[in-house]
C-alpha cells in the first residue's frame, strides 16, 4: 500500500503533464491502426497500383525512425519538448484532414512522411518527459502511456469500418467478379505473387470513375472524424504550456516568471541552488541527448564497455519485439487467407483487430502489475510467451483455432514489453544514459526492417515462413534479453539519483518521496 500511496502521490502532483503526454500517445495510436484496412479506398482514390501505393507504408515507416531519431533535439528543455508535441498532434490532425484530398499517391506518400514524423518526435518525446518526471516510478506511467496507443490503434479501424467501400477499382477483366478481386487484392495481391497477369493493368486508371470518386468520399469521411477527434489533444498540450508558463505571451510577463523564480528559490536549500540564471524549465537536461549528442557526448569516454552494451542490447530486444508486432499485424491476414489455412477474408479480416485489442487489453492489465512486478521479470515473461506462441503456431499450423487464440495471446506477450523494457534500461543507468533515444530508435528500425525483411521471404517461401520467422526473431529477442542480463551484472551500480537529476519543480517537493 505504501508504494501505490506514493504512486498516486506522485500522479495527483503531476496530473496535468500526465494526461497530457497520455493524451498525445492517443494520436501516435491513431495513425498507427488506420493506413492497413484503408489501404484500397486509398489505392482507389489515388488511382495508383500496389506496387505506388506501397511507397505509402515506406515513407510513415523511414520518417518514423527519422522523428525517433531527431526527437531528442527538440527534449533538451521542458519548453522544447511541449512545443514539439503541440506541433506534431497538430500535425496528425492535419494529416488526417489533407489524405482526402490526395488525389495522386506521391502527395499521399508525402502527407504520410510528415505523419511518420510526428509520429517519430512524440514517441521520443512523450516517452522520456514520463521517465523525466517518475523515474524509478515510471512503469506504471509507461505502460499506461502505451495503453492509449493500442487503444487509438483499435479505435481508428473501428471508426474507418462503416466507410470503407466495398468496390472494386482494379479493372474490368482482371478477375471473374468484383469481389473475388477485391478479395484477391488483399489477400494474394499484397504480396504480387499471385495472378501476374492483372498486375500490368493495375497502373492503368480503371474504368469506373464514378465507384473510384464514391470510395474516396466516403472514406474521406472517417478521417474528417479522426482529425475531429484528435484536434483536442494539441488544445491540451497548449494548455500545458500555458500552466507552466512557457508561451510566447507568457514569457514576456517577467514578473510572473520573477515571481516564481523567487518561490522556488525560497522553497530550495541554499546548497541546492542552480548557478545557472535560467529558469528550470528552461535549463537543458544533462542526462538525455538525442541520438547524435549521443554518441559524440565526451564524458562517455570514462564510462564502463557494459553501459554501451546496455544500450546496444536493450535496443536489440525492441527491435525484435516491436518488429514483430508490426510484421504479424501487417502479414497475419495475408497468411491466414493463404493455403494451408485458406480462412475466408471476413473471419481473416478479424485477426488485425483482435491483434491489436489484446495489445490494448494487455496494456491495461500491465497497468496493476506492473506497480507489484519488476520491469525485468515482465519483459523476461514477455519474450518467453512470445516464443512459445510462435513455437504454438507453428506447430499447429493447420488449425484455425490455434490461430485465433494464438494471435490474442501474442498481443498480451507484446503488449508491455515495450514500455517494460524502457523501465528497466533506465533504472540500470540511473537515467544518466541515453537509452530512451537509443530504445526508440531500435524499435522503429525494428519496425521497419522486419516488415520488409518478411515481406520479401513470404513472397520468395510461401506463407509458412511468416511463422518460421517469427519463431527465429522470438529466438533473437530471448537471446539479446539474456545478454541483457549478463551486462546488467556487470554494470557497476550507481548508489542513487542525483538531486541535479529530479524532474523539473520536483527538486524540494514531497512529490518526489521515494
Amino acid at each position: 500500500m505504501g508504494c501505490d500511496g506514493r504512486v498516486l502521490g506522485l500522479l495527483r502532483c503531476n496530473l496535468q503533464p500526465t494526461l497530457t503526454y497520455w493524451s498525445v500517445f492517443f494520436s501516435f495510436g491513431l495513425c498507427i491502426g488506420f493506413l492497413g484496412p484503408t489501404l484500397l479506398d486509398l489505392r482507389c482514390q489515388t488511382h495508383s497500383s500496389l506496387p505506388q501505393i506501397s511507397w505509402v507504408f515506406f515513407s510513415q515507416q523511414l520518417c518514423l525512425l527519422l522523428g525517433s531519431a531527431l526527437g531528442g533535439v527538440f527534449k533538451r528543455t521542458l519548453a522544447q519538448s511541449l512545443w514539439a508535441l503541440f506541433t506534431s498532434s497538430l500535425a496528425i490532425s492535419l494529416v488526417f484532414a489533407v489524405i482526402p484530398l490526395c488525389r495522386d499517391v506521391k502527395v499521399l506518400a508525402l502527407v504520410m512522411a510528415l505523419a511518420g514524423l510526428a509520429m517519430g518526435c512524440i514517441d521520443t518525446v512523450a516517452n522520456m518527459q514520463l521517465v523525466r518526471i517518475y523515474q524509478k516510478d515510471s512503469a506504471v506511467f509507461l505502460q499506461v502511456l502505451h495503453f492509449f496507443v493500442g487503444f487509438g490503434a483499435l479505435l481508428s479501424p473501428l471508426i474507418a469500418d462503416p466507410f470503407l467501400s466495398e468496390a472494386d477499382c482494379s479493372p474490368a477483366n482482371g478477375t471473374a467478379n468484383t469481389t473475388s478481386g477485391s478479395h484477391l487484392f488483399h489477400a494474394h495481391r499484397v504480396l504480387g505473387q499471385h495472378h501476374p497477369d492483372v498486375l500490368p493493368q493495375t497502373n492503368q486508371t480503371p474504368p469506373g470513375l464514378p465507384p473510384q470518386d464514391g470510395a474516396g468520399t466516403r472514406v474521406s469521411s472517417a478521417f474528417w472524424i479522426m482529425a475531429l477527434i484528435n484536434l483536442p489533444v494539441p488544445v491540451a498540450v497548449l494548455l500545458l504550456l500555458s500552466k507552466e508558463r512557457l508561451l510566447t505571451c507568457c514569457i514576456q510577463r517577467s514578473p510572473l516568471l520573477l515571481s516564481a523564480d523567487e518561490l522556488a528559490l525560497e522553497t530550495q536549500p541554499p546548497q541546492r541552488e542552480d548557478p545557472s540564471s535560467l529558469p528550470a524549465k528552461l535549463q537543458p537536461d544533462p542526462g538525455h541527448e538525442n541520438l547524435f549528442s549521443c554518441c559524440q557526448r565526451k564524458n562517455c569516454r570514462g564510462a564502463p564497455y557494459s553501459f554501451f552494451a546496455i544500450h546496444i542490447t536493450a535496443a536489440l530486444v525492441l527491435f525484435m519485439t516491436d518488429g514483430m508486432t508490426g510484421m504479424y499485424s501487417a502479414f497475419v491476414y495475408s497468411y491466414a487467407v493463404e493455403k494451408p489455412l485458406s480462412v475466408g477474408h471476413k473471419v481473416a479480416g478479424y485477426l488485425p483487430s483482435l491483434f491489436w485489442g489484446f495489445i490494448t487489453l494487455g496494456r491495461l492489465f500491465s497497468i496493476p502489475i506492473s506497480s507489484r512486478v519488476k520491469p525485468a521479470t515482465m519483459v523476461l515473461i514477455n519474450v518467453v510467451g512470445v516464443v512459445g506462441t510462435f513455437l504454438v503456431l507453428l506447430i499447429f499450423s493447420y488449425n484455425v483455432i490455434f490461430l485465433f487464440v494464438g494471435t490474442a495471446s501474442l498481443g498480451l506477450f507484446l503488449s508491455s514489453t515495450f514500455p517494460s523494457m524502457l523501465a528497466y534500461t533506465e533504472d540500470i543507468l540511473q537515467y544518466k544514459g541515453c537509452a530512451t533515444t537509443v530504445l526508440v530508435t531500435g524499435a522503429a528500425i525494428g519496425e521497419m526492417v522486419l516488415q520488409l525483411l518478411v515481406g520479401s521471404i513470404f513472397q520468395a517461401q510461401g506463407s509458412y515462413s511468416f511463422l518460421v520467422c517469427g519463431v527465429i526473431f522470438g529466438c533473437l529477442a530471448f537471446a539479446f534479453y539474456i545478454l541483457l542480463l549478463f551486462f546488467h551484472r556487470m554494470h557497476p551500480g550507481l548508489s542513487s539519483v542525483p538531486t541535479q537529476d529530479k524532474p523539473f519543480g520536483m527538486e524540494n517537493s514531497e512529490c518526489y518521496q521515494r
